[in-house]
């Protein structure tokens, strides 16, 4: 029973539930940049460099033979993933840095001074009273 309790605490602390999330968000943000890349801008990049589709891309190491299928090195793939790469990794890094402008903001923003204890404002108040008396 206490290695079950045990793994309920692990699995429901916060660091492993946000990682959770964090990879399920992940994985759908590089769908959407992998459709991005392969879409939006891989054609008009292929259509400035003549006409080339990178996926297509390969070289064949040992053609067809015999119901046996060609062995190809896809590095048009390698090139597309590349670019997913790229996109993905320079997305991340601006949200990165827009979340810490925004710390910086928070940490520039000086915080009002705490109000002295109230002692010393009972003794503030009593020097000036002995002040006024004399």
């Amino acid at each position: 029973m206490g290695l079950m309790k045990e793994f309920k605490e692990f699995a429901m602390r916060g660091n492993v539930v946000d990682m959770a999330v964090g990879i399920i968000i992940g994985g759908a943000f590089g769908k959407i940049v992998s459709s991005f890349v392969g879409d939006v801008i891989m054609p008009p990049l292929g259509l400035i460099i003549g006409g080339v589709d990178f996926t297509n891309l390969a070289i064949t190491l040992k053609p067809e033979a015999d119901k046996i299928a060609a062995v190809t090195l896809n590095y048009g793939k390698f090139i597309q993933t590349v670019f997913d790469f790229s996109i993905i990794a320079f997305a991340i890094f601006m949200a990165i840095k827009a979340m810490n402008a925004l710390k910086k903001k928070e940490e520039a923003a000086p915080a009002a001074p705490a109000p002295p204890p109230k002692q010393e404002v009972l003794l503030g108040e009593i020097r000036d009273l002995l002040k006024a008396r004399r």
